[in-house]
């Protein structure tokens, strides 16, 4: 496996870094109190950025999901609440549609994605169940020539700018996890309502959602037969993508404390001066490289989706370093770190979403602890674990 950044690579991350740097930066307070960032998505859909996960024949440039990864790391940085939308824009919800969606949707839908008019959900969580798929209650009846589609979602992120609504639901009621199939919402339909919101710590709206007899078209059933287990292999895109905003959000933290520990003076010299601060920066950066090392081989496994058990692993350790090495940052700032003047207090309330959202890290454990006790080779050892 190549760990180098290829000069296209260094181009995209230099354009949406320059970008994040010069423009997110100043207006991400603007976005804290739930307001959508309309402004930023549109820059980024005219760097392509929005069109990184689509193929190339419906105007995306067809990207790898390391080169997703490497610029939402980029954008979280400085912009949590940004990141998280253009994880929507690139992550399994427009990979769901691309590889299973008729021809009729992805020729509607996949355009807008691209250019930024069409926000994509994807609905999982419901009131009673989250990483408990296999409980959802949500179900579509499926008639003649027609779903009808009944239940609620809930914690579901950018509901009111949504153009489609990507949604895990039961199938005619089958029980288990065999039963969960998925079916694709335009806003428009009848029964369809959003009844709740939620501000949360990190800045952005979270909602629920109403599913009231909303009938769709048989089409929009996208997936049913086998549709559990092909649904959890696209979410492990999910698993790669929100660690790398976690990454983002460890190494904007870094790059803001080293340089406060540099200026700030306390007992007539520099904090960087005091063995202690630099300890302090020294297990930050192992963290952030180790999270790098293994998130980077985990994306480098897909094809056309990661391993499950080495995104997990990602996953679960690139969530807890976040919430480290922010957390650190926060310590260095002193009281400034506490206020929301500060960059490093918003990417430590960004931080603390990575370990719940798209998979629990207590679950992840267990799926990679059960691969570990049931595909372990005393031959092999630890190696025959990974993907060597």
């Amino acid at each position: 496996m190549d760990f180098q950044i290829n000069s296209q690579q260094r181009e995209m991350i230099d354009s949406v870094r320059s970008l994040a740097q010069t423009q997110f930066r100043a207006k991400a307070m603007r976005w804290m109190d739930g307001t959508f960032p309309w402004e930023n998505m549109k820059q980024l859909a005219e760097l392509g950025v929005l069109g990184m996960a689509v193929p190339e024949e419906y105007g995306g440039l067809n990207m790898s999901i390391l080169d997703t990864a490497l610029i939402l790391e980029e954008i979280a940085k400085v912009d949590y609440v940004t990141a998280m939308a253009v994880m929507g824009e690139t992550g399994v919800q427009v990979r769901v549609i691309s590889r299973y969606a008729p021809q009729s949707i992805r020729d509607r839908i996949l355009p807008r994605v691209v250019s930024g008019d069409c926000m994509l959900a994807v609905c999982m969580t419901e009131p009673h169940a989250g990483t408990d798929v296999a409980n959802y209650r949500t179900n579509c009846r499926v008639m003649s020539d027609r779903v009808i589609l009944k239940g609620t979602k809930t914690l579901i992120s950018r509901a009111p700018e949504a153009g489609m609504f990507i949604v895990f639901t039961r199938v005619d009621g089958k029980p288990g996890r065999e039963g969960i199939g998925c079916a694709l919402l335009e806003p428009d339909t009848k029964g369809f309502s959003v009844t709740g919101t939620y501000h949360t710590m990190g800045g952005e709206n979270l909602h629920e959602i109403q599913f009231d007899d909303c009938e769709l078209p048989l089409e929009n059933l996208v997936i049913r037969e086998d549709g559990f287990r092909k649904l959890l292999t696209a979410f492990n895109t999910q698993r790669c993508l929100n660690p790398s905003i976690s990454l983002g959000l460890a190494e904007g933290a870094f790059d803001e404390a080293v340089n406060y520990v540099r200026e700030r003076t306390v007992f007539a010299k520099p904090i960087a001066d005091f063995q202690g601060v630099r300890w302090k920066l020294a297990d930050m950066f192992k963290d952030i490289e180790a999270g790098r090392g293994l998130l980077y081989r985990a994306c480098l496994t897909a094809n056309p989706f990661p391993d499950p058990f080495m995104a997990a692993t990602a996953k679960v350790f690139c969530n807890e370093m976040s919430l480290r090495v922010t957390s650190e940052a926060v310590q260095l700032h002193g009281g400034f770190g506490f206020t929301d003047e500060y960059l490093v207090s918003r990417l430590y309330r960004g931080a603390r979403y990575g370990s719940l959202g798209g998979g629990a890290a207590e679950t992840l454990r267990d799926l990679i602890g059960k691969k570990i006790v049931g595909q372990f080779d005393p031959a092999d050892g630890v190696m025959g674990l990974g993907t060597f």
